[in-house]
């Protein structure tokens, strides 16, 4: 399937039927009065995150998506039905943003979540609903209201725990591989990964994550070299970012340091925030290292690139040093996201600071708890 992450769509809801004049006509009603009965509503559109899309390729092609219009009203205290609304489904992770002001209007984050997108107009008024003691044959009616119309851009941001960075060929793709269900192109040339691949990365019963690989990082990135720029948007969301670097080059001109600051660079003009998010540095490709040099060339690359965070040193092909990696990335996670869901309610008060402790409610603390006692 091709991988689409961007498309713009025009939906359209539903208009309003119209009111509808009419008079009762029945044998022995000599004065049957108004029965026109009012529009029916026009259709909505609604937006579905379904957890087993991971494209937009069905809006490329698909842009005009429109919900039916109300029925009209009729005699006999009649109303128009409801137009059909319609539901697009799309993947978790998109956000729906006005093409025309660029104003964000919906995100879909969470699996099953249904929004509103474009809102159905309502129906007009017959003439039975101007009625009344003194207007006693009403020939008024109103027309049905238009319905919400927008033209949308889709954004996809995938949703993954951890995203992985580096430079093409730096093996990001065979990391992927090694420790997850995902099989991504693996090749020995630069930009053999097209699109992002997703895995499930599974650490034990009930315990796993979901790490994104996406195309390598070229200097100049970040203002359109290469093709990582088009999908480093898939980063924002993820709560640890990987920077894997080949430390055995093939090319002896090339030095492992200054392309890894490169790709740190990039991060930084791309977006500061993405820049801030947690990451650990993982040394790739030691296998091709011998052993007794190891160490030393570690020891090197950490001082010349002025490291002070997590680093790790595996061999992808091998697997060797996977196993510690994705352990201390699960803990990692895992105490993110307990972090994040924790409320006020699950914090034992014995372990916040005693500046934090609310002690008025307490009738021990109370003003005057000393004279009465």
């Amino acid at each position: 399937m091709k991988f689409v992450d961007e498309a713009y769509i025009d939906i359209a809801a539903g208009d309003g039927g119209n009111g509808c004049v009419s008079f009762r006509h029945e044998k022995y009603k000599e004065f049957g009065g108004p029965d026109g009965g009012d529009g029916g509503r026009g259709g909505h559109v609604f937006a579905v995150a379904d957890p087993n899309l991971n494209t937009l390729v069905d809006y490329r092609f698909s842009r005009r998506h429109e919900a039916k219009r109300g029925e009209h009203g009729k005699g006999s205290d009649m109303f128009g039905a409801a137009g059909n609304d319609i539901t697009l489904r799309m993947p978790v992770g998109t956000i729906i943003t006005d093409a025309e002001t660029g104003e964000v209007l919906f995100e879909l984050l969470t699996p099953g979540e249904v929004l509103t997108i474009a809102k159905g107009g309502d129906g007009g008024f017959g003439n039975l609903r101007f009625k009344s003691a003194i207007n006693r044959a009403p020939r008024q009616k109103t027309p049905g209201f238009a319905g919400e119309r927008r033209n949308l851009k889709l954004e996809l941001k995938v949703l993954a725990d951890v995203g992985l960075l580096g430079m093409p060929n730096a093996g990001k793709s065979t990391f992927i591989a090694a420790v997850s269900n995902a099989r991504p192109k693996i090749a020995d040339y630069p930009f053999t990964t097209l699109h992002p691949n997703l895995g499930v990365v599974r650490v034990g019963p009930e315990q796993s994550f979901v790490i994104a690989d996406i195309p390598g990082l070229i200097e100049g990135a970040s203002d359109g070299a290469g093709l990582g720029h088009q999908f480093l948007r898939h980063l924002q969301r993820t709560r640890l970012l990987l920077h894997i670097v080949d430390v055995s080059p093939f090319d002896e001109n090339v030095d492992p340091v200054e392309q890894a600051k490169a790709i740190v660079e990039e991060l930084r003009k791309y977006d500061p925030e993405l820049y801030s998010k947690p990451r650990w540095l993982v040394l790739n490709k030691l296998d091709m290292v011998p052993q007794e040099d190891r160490a030393k060339l570690v020891k090197d690359f950490v001082k010349r690139f002025k490291w002070k965070g997590p680093v790790f040193e595996i061999s992808a092909l091998t697997r060797e040093g996977c196993e510690p990696l994705i352990k201390s990335i699960y803990q990692h996670v895992h105490a993110e996201q307990v972090a994040q869901n924790m409320t006020e309610e699950d914090i034992d008060p014995r372990f916040l600071p005693a500046e934090d402790i609310d002690l008025s409610d307490d009738p021990r603390f109370a003003r005057g708890a000393d004279d009465n006692a």
